[in-house]
C-alpha cells in the first residue's frame, strides 16, 4: 500500500525533526524548527533558504525515492540550516562554503553519515508530459508549460530547421 501525499509531508516532518532532536542531544542546545514545503520542481531533490529557515523538497522525487530521501536528503538540508545557526554565513575571509567543512564535520558528526553535496536518484521520475506540434519537416514535442503559452497567445514556436511555425497536431478522427 503506498503512502498519501498527507502521509509522506507527515513523514518528512518527522524526519525533520527527529534530525534536529539528533543535533540537539549531540550539540547540547536547542533550534527553531523550519517551515518545510515540499514544492520544488526540476532535478534538485531539496534545498535550506537560511534567512527564512526554511526547507524545501521535491516531491516527485521524493514520492520516488521515500527512503533513501529520508534517510540522505533530509539530514543533508538540515545540516545546512544547522551550519547556518552555529556559524552564520561567514562573510569575507571566514565565509561558509555551502558543503564545506563545517557542513562536512555536521553530516559526520551529528548524523554519522557521509557528506554527499548531489543525489543519485533517477530523473526519469521527472519527466514531462508533452504535446505533439508540427511543422513542414517534422513532429516535434513541446512541454505542457510552453504548450500552455501557446494556448494563451503568450509564445509562438518555429521550426529551427525549416523556420515554420509550429501548428498543434490533431490526431486523425476516426472512421
Amino acid at each position: 500500500m503506498s503512502a498519501t501525499p498527507a502521509q509522506l509531508v507527515a513523514l518528512l516532518q518527522q524526519r525533520v525533526d527527529a534530525c534536529f532532536v539528533q543535533a540537539e542531544a549531540r550539540l547540547g542546545r536547542t533550534f527553531p524548527r523550519p517551515r518545510i514545503y515540499c514544492n520544488m520542481r526540476g532535478r534538485a531533490a531539496g534545498s535550506a533558504r537560511l534567512q527564512t529557515w526554511e526547507l524545501r523538497f521535491n516531491p516527485a522525487l521524493y514520492q520516488a525515492n521515500q527512503q533513501a530521501f529520508l534517510d540522505e536528503v533530509v539530514p543533508h538540508e538540515v545540516a545546512h540550516l544547522l551550519v547556518y545557526a552555529l556559524w552564520g554565513d561567514g562573510r569575507g575571509k571566514n565565509r561558509v562554503l555551502p558543503h564545506g567543512r563545517q557542513w562536512q564535520s555536521v553530516m559526520r558528526e551529528v548524523f554519522g553519515l557521509e557528506p554527499r553535496t548531489t543525489h543519485s536518484f533517477d530523473l526519469a521520475v521527472l519527466a514531462q508530459r508533452t504535446v505533439p506540434y508540427r511543422c513542414h519537416c517534422q513532429q516535434h514535442q513541446l512541454s505542457i508549460r510552453r504548450h500552455n503559452k501557446v494556448v494563451r497567445g503568450e509564445a509562438r514556436y518555429h521550426c529551427r530547421r525549416c523556420k515554420q511555425p509550429l501548428e498543434r497536431e490533431r490526431p486523425e478522427p476516426e472512421q
